[in-house]
């Protein structure tokens, strides 16, 4: 009998183990490959300056109420409520204590295409790298090789105020292997190269979705929700349906759609408010063509 037990519990323990190890393996941090990096040009700065607009970086690492200057100096300090906690955004200026300073093109690019911080870790998807995954290398070179051109400052923020068990960061790969991938939001039946351009600026570097697609209760995106609105992922009030089924913008044409993207007023002459405000302005800066190709991309997208 007792040969028996020791059996049990040593296959008991055989199992748990392999379990554990192969949890580890589909669940680990999973930067890209060195040689992603190893083989991109210098940065085009101009580029990068349209994808640091484009992706609303001032909008949460300057301070807020910052114009100007002022939104290229990326000191963080923001906090960003949510309900797993309070997230603290961080300084990601130049300076070489309190910043990205002695980050390497490798250390930023998998923090924004992969989540995976300079120590190896998880980042906390707070950081919208679920829609940066999309930047390809060059992109991410010219956004880092702008961001150094920006002005420094010694903030550092304050750490991360999350409930338990959202403060273990090994939760994030789970999270990951649920959720992370850098495939098409949605399949389009058009393939003219505006709408292309409008996917790519929408669901990588703009990452609207992250506001306008309703989660579940782990934070993902619900399947088949594409840009339909929902709860305000901050706790305040409520985030549009943006897609042609919308009751809000679905009879927009697509150039009310770039007007309002230009000057922040709608076709009924109301204006942008809330969070909506300060991504207008970001991405007012954008050529109009981009402005163009992100009106035929929300023209083109499935209806809810």
């Amino acid at each position: 009998m007792a040969s028996k037990w020791s059996k049990f519990l040593v296959a008991s323990v055989v199992i748990i183990a392999a379990g554990a190890a192969t949890g580890w393996a589909l669940t680990k941090p999973a930067p890209r490959p060195d040689s992603d990096w190893a083989n991109v040009g210098g940065p085009d700065l101009a580029k990068g300056e349209q994808l640091f607009w484009a992706g609303g970086c001032a909008s949460c690492h300057a301070e807020p109420g910052a114009t100007g200057d002022g939104l290229k100096l990326l000191s963080g300090g923001r906090e960003l409520p949510s309900p797993f906690g309070t997230f603290h955004i961080p300084n990601i200026t130049p300076d070489p204590a309190a910043g990205i300073g002695r980050w390497t093109l490798a250390e930023f690019g998998n923090a924004m295409t992969r989540g995976v911080g300079p120590r190896g870790e998880h980042l906390y998807p707070s950081f919208p790298y679920g829609s940066y995954a999309r930047l390809s290398p060059q992109d991410v070179a010219d956004l880092f090789g702008y961001l150094k051109t920006l002005p420094s400052s010694t903030n550092v923020a304050a750490p991360h105020d999350l409930k338990f068990p959202y403060n273990l960061r090994m939760g994030v790969g789970v999270w990951k292997f649920l959720y992370f991938n850098d495939k098409p939001r949605v399949e389009l039946a058009s393939a003219d190269a505006k709408v292309k351009r409008g996917q790519f600026l929408v669901e990588g570097p703009g990452h609207c979705g992250e506001c306008h697609t309703p989660r579940d209760a782990m934070g993902g995106f619900l399947a088949g929700k594409w840009l339909a609105g929902g709860p305000n992922p901050e706790g305040k009030g409520s985030i549009p349906d943006i897609t042609p089924g919308s009751k809000e913008i679905g009879s927009w044409s697509g150039e009310e759609i770039v007007n309002y993207l230009e000057t922040g007023f709608t076709p009924d002459f109301d204006s942008a408010g809330g969070s909506m405000v300060e991504v207008q302005q970001n991405i007012a800066h954008l050529p109009k063509g981009d402005l163009e190709a992100i009106a035929a991309y929300l023209k083109a997208v499935p209806a809810q």
